[in-house]
């Protein structure tokens, strides 16, 4: 596991009764998602590889999971005030369609750059969506909201949050028992250390190794360092893996839980959707597939009786996303 060097003590990080709880809060809310093994997969990395289908999770990714579990949270006078929170993908469509089902308010701030589809799901599912000139002055606007009694449902740096994305790795143990390795891709982190809450608590073996994709590797820059970095900016194809900067508490998950985080290019993720759609007939985003483009630069770490899963956090891709990334 990866050296820190964050006091971990300071932090409010989730433990693994949190991912329990979670688990019955948000299971009358969201999917049990389907896990399948893949022949073609397991013969292309030399072991038996499995795909955590998430992109067949309610809103097409994995975030509800974290929205539903702290919004559930909220006192009555909290729920009839709202929920504010600041997105440019798959956070903003999962807070949105959260307050749908809890009948709250929902003001969800994104860039004018978020491509069209999630603005227009975000909006369909009932939010009140602002536009802003960057995800920098979505952030510094947030504050206005808070003022006026608006709980802020932050996409990662929260321990509700990181306990409700928690819930798919107990998921991945109750179909995979015997999972040696588990691949996951990192945005801001919440994802990637709930995750791995969860499972090395009941299996400290299984070895966890995070991915992100060239001109969105906060994480990788974060460990590096030993503290947070915050990029110039975010370039890469795979938007929804755009934080500028983890937080110091999913830092201190990844520090503890993961072997390591594995970049890759946007080409490598692009290439392993187009294989992903053709060979094994699932769409994917690039936040997704580049789990494939991690496992396949990892192959060799794996042996042939590995269990290797493959966690697809995400399927909210545009058709002109992926005709850009073929041409």
């Amino acid at each position: 596991m990866l050296a820190g060097s964050l006091d971990q003590l300071t932090l409010d990080l989730p433990v693994a009764q949190d991912v329990r709880d979670a688990r019955q809060r948000i299971a009358p809310f969201v999917r049990r998602t389907p896990l399948i093994r893949s022949h073609t997969l397991s013969e292309l990395i030399g072991a038996n590889v499995h795909l955590k289908l998430e992109m067949f999770q309610k809103t097409g990714a994995f975030k509800v999971r974290g929205a539903f579990n702290r919004m559930l949270a909220l006192s009555g006078a909290e729920r009839a005030r709202g929920v504010v929170a600041v997105s440019a993908g798959n956070h903003a469509q999962a807070v949105a369609y959260a307050a749908r089902k809890l009948e709250m308010r929902a003001i969800v701030l994104m860039p004018d750059s978020t491509p069209l589809n999630y603005l227009r799901a975000t909006a369909d599912y009932g939010a009140t969506v602002v536009l802003t000139s960057t995800l920098a002055d979505a952030l510094k606007r947030v504050h206005r909201y808070v003022e006026r009694g608006f709980t802020y449902v932050h996409p990662f740096a929260d321990r509700l949050v990181i306990a409700g994305q928690g819930t798919l790795g107990l998921e991945i143990l109750d179909d995979v028992p015997d999972v040696t390795d588990v691949i996951v891709s990192v945005g801001g982190g919440g994802l990637a250390g709930g995750v791995a809450l969860a499972i090395k608590s009941v299996r400290p073996s299984v070895r966890m190794w995070g991915v992100e994709t060239e001109g969105a590797e906060s994480m990788a820059a974060a460990l590096a360092a030993g503290h947070v970095v915050e990029l110039p900016r975010v370039t890469s194809i795979a938007h929804t893996l755009g934080a500028p900067a983890v937080a110091e508490e999913t830092l201190a998950l990844a520090q503890q839980y993961l072997e390591s985080v594995t970049v890759v290019s946007d080409a490598s993720a692009m290439d392993a959707l187009r294989f992903l759609l053709e060979r094994v007939k699932v769409l994917t985003e690039p936040a997704s597939s580049c789990t494939l483009a991690a496992a396949y630069r990892l192959r060799r770490s794996f042996r042939p009786d590995s269990q290797v899963v493959l966690v697809l956090c995400g399927g909210n891709i545009a058709a002109d996303e992926i005709c850009r990334g073929a041409a």
